[in-house]
């Protein structure tokens, strides 16, 4: 009953009105009997990335499995400090810096062990050495000019780490220390990193860097027993 009053008030409005006003009319008579709109409301919930672990088998909230300290923003950051080493978060920012500054010396070191053997064949251990010859300096003068030339570089890296100028601490980047554009792109001699590429790339950085930590405490066994790395695998 409703919907037939409407739509004789409509026709009548129509018939009322000139040529001209029919239309408006006509839509005016159309929105009575038209239904609101229903605005709906859509919710999108994304789920929070869980922290990794280092023994992902085991759920736990305690400190040795789970440490809070450890909240995964780090790269490669798996939950591993069972001594609780970084609670403090100073302490937390210059242990990852030196874990950074190890890492690549031991990648530097392993690679350049195996390629030294391989192209000696002298064991790095004994690289350099010569039995009965003079050496041409001392001893002292050798760790005084190292601790000199060593020494300065630290310390610049020291007051970088205190107060940082060179970007964000470890990562210096820019066109020298990324020559050839791994990790962005130089336009008109400015350096635009690529943030999606960085992160990746210092996840990998990380985790080789472990991994040579850990082959070069091996190589560390090895040399105490006389041998290599290429001769204890058969080489």
């Amino acid at each position: 009953m409703a919907l037939a009053s409407t739509s004789a008030t409509a026709s009548a409005a129509v018939l009322k009105n000139p040529f001209l006003g029919a239309r408006r009319a006509l839509a005016n008579a159309a929105s009575l009997g038209a239904a609101k709109p229903v605005t709906r409301r859509v919710v999108v919930v994304a789920a929070a990335v869980g922290k990794k672990s280092w023994i992902p088998a085991v759920k736990s909230d305690a400190e040795f499995i789970n440490p809070s300290w450890l909240d995964g923003s780090l790269p490669g950051d798996f939950g591993f400090d069972p001594l609780g080493l970084g609670k403090d978060p100073a302490f937390l920012k210059w242990y990852r810096e030196a874990e950074l500054i190890h890492g690549r010396w031991a990648m530097a070191a392993v690679l350049g062990i195996f390629i030294g053997q391989a192209y000696s064949g002298v064991p790095w251990f004994e690289a350099g050495a010569q039995p009965g010859a003079v050496a041409p300096f001392s001893f002292g003068s050798l760790l005084g000019t190292q601790l000199l030339l060593m020494g300065w570089v630290e310390s610049k890296r020291w007051v970088d780490f205190f107060n940082p100028v060179t970007g964000e601490q470890g990562y210096p980047g820019g066109k020298f220390f990324d020559p050839l554009g791994l990790g962005g792109e130089t336009k008109d001699g400015v350096y635009i990193p690529d943030t999606e590429k960085l992160e990746r790339l210092k996840v990998a950085e990380i985790k080789h860097s472990r991994l040579a930590m850990l082959a070069m405490l091996i190589f560390y066994f090895e040399a105490g027993q006389g041998k290599t790395p290429l001769g204890a695998l058969g080489l």
